[in-house]
């Protein structure tokens, strides 16, 4: 998959692929995977693009706050021949409908969303702000607006600062959503959780399951062999250009 990025300004990461990652296993279970997907913060597309790559029957929909990303999110599904509709503008004000204005709701909704709290010092470019801090989704508001518009039994796949795991089951509990897997992401054995990866169901009472860790460099600092097999996985080749 060919992915155009900005030259400057936020690129998508090994979080994402590692999310993307945990999607496929979760989804395993499941038989026939069909409806609408939305993915929250598309940036230039790869995680929504992914999803719908490898589950033909779900419809992609991306919502993008900031410009440079929603001309990348479109010529990304453009170039893979991957059928979007693109949502611009910020995730808690859009109220989603299709293209004959119907309100959407969804079966799937991902995302790796701006997780770093404000009190982190800050990057000085605007575009990597918007994509890395919390400010404009704070995450109470973004659970609770991901719960409104889920189906009953709708899935609900992000990953987080793992720090702040007490507010995601806490604000996941309060708006029905059942937290049925997590996932932790270390950068070495050695070396504590940084990521936590959260499957999450509408009106569920599945019981939840702790998958083993996800271990993302040996002892030296090169990626180790279950690193290898999720980018193999996603199969994805970077391209930076000018927005």
């Amino acid at each position: 998959m060919l992915l155009y990025q900005p030259q400057s300004g936020y690129c998508y990461n090994s979080d994402t692929h590692f999310l993307f990652s945990f999607i496929c296993k979760n989804l395993e279970q499941f038989k026939n995977i069909k409806g609408e997907l939305l993915d929250i913060g598309s940036g230039s597309g790869i995680l929504g693009l992914l999803v719908a790559r490898d589950f033909k029957k779900l419809k992609l929909n991306q919502v993008e706050i900031q410009e440079e990303f929603q001309f990348l999110s479109h010529k990304n599904s453009q170039i893979n021949k991957i059928d979007n509709q693109l949502h611009k503008g910020s995730f808690l004000d859009i109220d989603f409908r299709d293209s004959l204005l119907k309100k959407l709701r969804f079966d799937y909704i991902v995302s790796n969303p701006p997780f770093y709290p404000s009190s982190v010092v800050q990057s000085g470019n605007e575009s990597i702000k918007i994509a890395r801090y919390n400010d404009n989704l704070p995450l109470e508001q973004f659970i609770i607006k991901v719960s409104k518009l889920l189906n009953n039994g709708g899935k609900f796949f992000f990953c987080y600062d793992v720090k702040l795991l007490n507010d995601i089951i806490k604000y996941c509990d309060k708006v029905k959503l059942n937290i049925e897997a997590l996932q932790f992401l270390h950068p070495k054995q050695s070396k504590e959780a940084s990521l936590v990866m959260v499957m999450a169901r509408k009106s569920s009472k599945t019981r939840c399951k702790i998958l083993p860790p996800a271990i993302m460099f040996d002892e030296d600092g090169e990626f180790n062999e279950v690193t290898n097999k999720v980018y193999s996985l996603c199969a994805t080749h970077s391209i930076k250009c000018e927005v």
